[in-house]
């Protein structure tokens, strides 16, 4: 018989370093591998921790694969079991773990129960695994604080999804939210920031699928040819993060501005995003970014690439909205990805 106490967590495991196991051939997801190691460590035998179900997907992907399509799955597998369980944990590899987490922030509407992305550096069956600590972080956060947003969980620190970034290959502390501080950290103790978490929504929980839509990136470098960027905005390309140097700076070139402004005037939605970690985008201090406005191209402000991709996934997908409704979105503060 369950105790009263113990919440129920599900834990869906998409793939990723976490449930890897050696092969010849290097680290390689196997049905049934990571199950099978976590009763080997009896976790969840503990009564700190909640009862947990784990839904294996098939089949499991290294996160390089991850494409939109496995962002609808997994959250129609969180509406599946919504009223069901009190939390939710993804395992996911890192590689796009920012990516999921961004999309899966906008999909997840009006969310009031805690959604959190984890998994390791080194999989669980290494001595020195950081997938270990990961899980059990999460899990904890999960049961026992009803965080109503997708975060992101990783050596310490749950950052808010949309926020987070990967920083480092190799490194155990794999993730920063450049501009904006971390819901939650754990040390010693675990200390929520609730001040800087979303207010719980009024209401009703719903999912809102992503449909086909054509996006891309683009990074501006010294030198970049006019005719390069026009080539790659022709149709059908709907939507662009376009990552530019410092505040929003490209170079003040007529031939390239002209480029911008012609894809915009046809409806191509290119948004501004800086290169740089820290700061955020202001088209007002230099020409060079008054000129991509004046271009018809938008702030992303301090958006992460992640977060301004999967934006865009959410908004051009919505065959709803107007497009003045987009462009006036894509520049608001929806799931808190942005500040103005």
């Amino acid at each position: 018989m369950r105790h009263k106490s113990r919440k129920r967590i599900y834990v869906a495991y998409t793939g990723g370093t976490i449930g890897m196991k050696q092969t010849q051939k290097g680290y390689a997801p196997e049905k049934g591998f990571l199950e099978e190691q976590l009763r080997a460590l009896s976790l969840f035998a503990r009564p700190e921790l909640p009862e947990v179900t784990i839904h294996e997907y098939e089949p499991l992907l290294d996160s390089a694969n991850m494409t939109p399509h496995e962002w609808v799955k997994i959250a129609r597998d969180i509406e599946a079991h919504y009223d069901d369980y009190d939390g939710f944990i993804i395992l996911h590899g890192t590689d796009t773990m920012a990516y999921t987490a961004s999309a899966l922030s906008f999909m997840l509407e009006n969310l009031s129960k805690s959604v959190i992305l984890t998994g390791a550096q080194l999989p669980l069956m290494e001595l020195r695994s950081d997938g270990r600590e990961n899980l059990i972080g999460a899990l904890f956060l999960a049961a026992n604080f009803q965080i109503p947003e997708v975060g992101l969980y990783f050596h310490g620190k749950l950052l808010r999804g949309n926020r987070a970034v990967k920083v480092s290959a190799s490194g155990f502390s794999a993730f920063e939210s450049p501009n904006y501080p971390p819901l939650a950290t754990a040390g010693v103790s675990i200390r929520l920031n609730w001040k800087n978490i979303l207010p719980k929504p009024k209401n009703k929980f719903k999912v809102k699928s992503l449909e086909q839509v054509r996006i891309g990136v683009m990074t501006l470098f010294p030198g970049i040819s006019p005719e390069v960027v026009k080539n790659f905005l022709r149709a059908p390309i709907e939507g662009l993060v376009l990552k530019t140097f410092g505040v929003g700076n490209a170079p003040d070139n007529p031939d390239l501005i002209e480029v911008f402004r012609e894809a915009t005037q046809r409806g191509v939605y290119i948004v501004n995003v800086s290169q740089c970690l820290e700061g955020r985008v202001d088209m007002q201090s230099y020409v060079g970014g008054y000129r991509l406005k004046e271009a018809g191209v938008l702030s992303g402000y301090d958006m992460t690439t992640e977060a301004t991709l999967a934006k865009l996934f959410y908004l051009l997908g919505n065959s709803s909205l107007t497009s003045q409704r987009i462009r006036r979105q894509i520049e608001q503060n929806l799931r808190g990805e942005l500040t103005r």
